[in-house]
């Protein structure tokens, strides 16, 4: 009845495969447990309930993406996603709750769109060479926060006397001379960030299975024997109850708070990333999986769309960030998995999860462990940039654009709005109009009403 239901022999697989594939994509994937909660608690999200948050978002988007759309593809909160909630929209001002919202009601948008099959219209309108500079662009980004969050590098005024770094002739704080420098090496703290880097890439190189949690495991087991942090509370623990309690961050978010003019760019934000995302993963494991028809499309990418927009609803409900179809996914779809009973275990291993969360705890306080693994996402997210066609300026420079301008504005939205604003601009003043499709048209129009009436930071 399995094989049959999930179609498991017609797509060549096993069950055996599919159990397989589905426990490789969690072992691979498990480090947002301990990432993305502490991400969060940046933008003020208590990390008990983020914690469980976050687990029961996985386990809701991969279960879905199993019994709706058959495809081996886990869901789980977004890295860069979380990193915009937490960082991007610290210069509004807005509370945790608000931006809950934005997440709530993106999702919602991210619905409509998907039955009316905008979506893939939208998504299919970016060329090749954008798509994969929004990786480039997001993976340099998360990388820049595990540099700073571990140490490696700091402001150029930290250690400095308030008087050194002076005011203008306007009162206010002057610029420093450069905006960031090396971190102190002499701290055991920094060190064991470099440290852990090393033995994730190591890791990596070898394709170990679960490389980033394993190498966060070992660098949070050498600090708590160096000294630093602390060994587990307990080996398990009841979810729901406590401090594990998903009563302070569930349906807490403030959705009347962001339906205004000024919340346009969050959501547009959003919105562009989380399709993006949604359809450069979709495109990626497809390809992995030989899941792609003749023409290089996802088939019926509807399902999996519909999938990622109801989770990413159900992510504002719960309290995390928005979700998708993870990358990760690739790893177990290499290990022969090719239908959704591979996203069910990982949904089920996920659910398990849920009762060890003291085991993990001690690792979302300790930032030189969980800040490598943001530097390594950054390391396998850069490799995109050979899709970027260089010998086309109207795509390298829109593609240049878009990376720069969010690495060192410090923040994603602008960096993809700016490339997609940039990317007909180019292609209009070199006489080639002709390329452009509705669809790119759409997406630089909405794009310039963040910048011109939105609220740009």
């Amino acid at each position: 009845m399995i094989e049959e239901w999930f179609r498991i022999r017609e797509r060549g697989s096993t069950i055996r495969s599919e159990l397989l594939g589905g426990a490789t994509t969690f072992i691979t994937m498990a480090y947002i447990i301990v990432v993305n909660p502490a991400i969060l608690s940046c933008a003020g999200i208590p990390v008990g309930p983020g914690t469980v948050a976050t687990i029961v978002t996985a386990v809701f988007g991969s279960l879905l993406m199993g019994l709706v759309a058959n495809r081996p593809l886990a869901v789980a909160p977004y890295m860069g996603e979380n990193a915009f909630i937490a960082f991007g929209l610290a210069a509004l001002g807005i509370g945790w709750q608000q931006r809950l919202g934005t997440v709530f009601i993106a999702g919602l948008l991210f619905l409509i769109l998907t039955l009316l099959r905008m979506r893939s219209w939208l998504a299919g309108s970016v060329s090749t060479s954008m798509k994969h500079s929004f990786a480039v662009g997001i993976g340099l980004f998360l990388a820049f926060i595990g540099l700073y969050e571990t140490g490696i590098v700091t402001s150029f005024v930290s250690g400095m006397p308030a008087a050194a770094v002076g005011l203008d002739p306007a009162g206010l704080l002057r610029n420093p001379a450069a905006p960031v420098k090396l971190g102190n090496f002499r701290d055991p703290r920094v060190l064991l960030a470099i440290f852990g880097f090393i033995v994730i890439a190591v890791l990596l190189h070898r394709r170990v299975r679960g490389a980033i949690l394993l190498g966060m495991a070992v660098t949070a087991a050498t600090g708590a024997f160096l000294g630093f942090g602390h060994l587990p509370k307990a080996l398990i623990a009841a979810p729901f109850v406590g401090e594990y309690s998903l009563a302070p961050v569930a349906f807490q978010l403030d959705i009347a708070g962001v339906l205004r003019l000024s919340f346009l760019p969050v959501l547009l934000t959003l919105f562009l990333m989380s399709f993006l995302d949604t359809m450069g993963t979709l495109v990626g494991v497809g390809a992995a999986g030989g899941m792609l028809d003749d023409r290089g499309n996802f088939p019926e990418i509807e399902k999996p769309m519909l999938v990622d927009a109801l989770t990413c609803t159900f992510s504002g409900l719960i309290g995390t960030s928005t979700s998708g179809a993870y990358i990760e996914s690739a790893t177990g779809i290499r290990e022969g998995a090719r239908t959704g009973l591979a996203a069910i275990a990982t949904a089920a291993l996920f659910f398990f999860s849920l009762f060890f969360i003291p085991l993990i705890e001690p690792l979302q306080q300790l930032r030189f462990a969980y800040g490598p693994a943001l530097i390594a996402v950054g390391v396998l997210m850069i490799g995109s940039i050979r899709h970027i066609d260089f010998e086309d300026l109207t795509e390298t420079v829109p593609s240049f654009t878009t990376v720069v301008m969010m690495l060192f504005t410090y923040n994603i939205a602008n960096g993809l709005t700016a490339g997609l604003v940039v990317y007909p601009l180019m292609k209009l003043a070199a006489g080639r109009g002709r390329e452009l499709n509705a669809g790119a048209v759409v997406l630089a129009l909405m794009c310039l009403v963040y910048f011109l009436f939105g609220l740009p930071h």
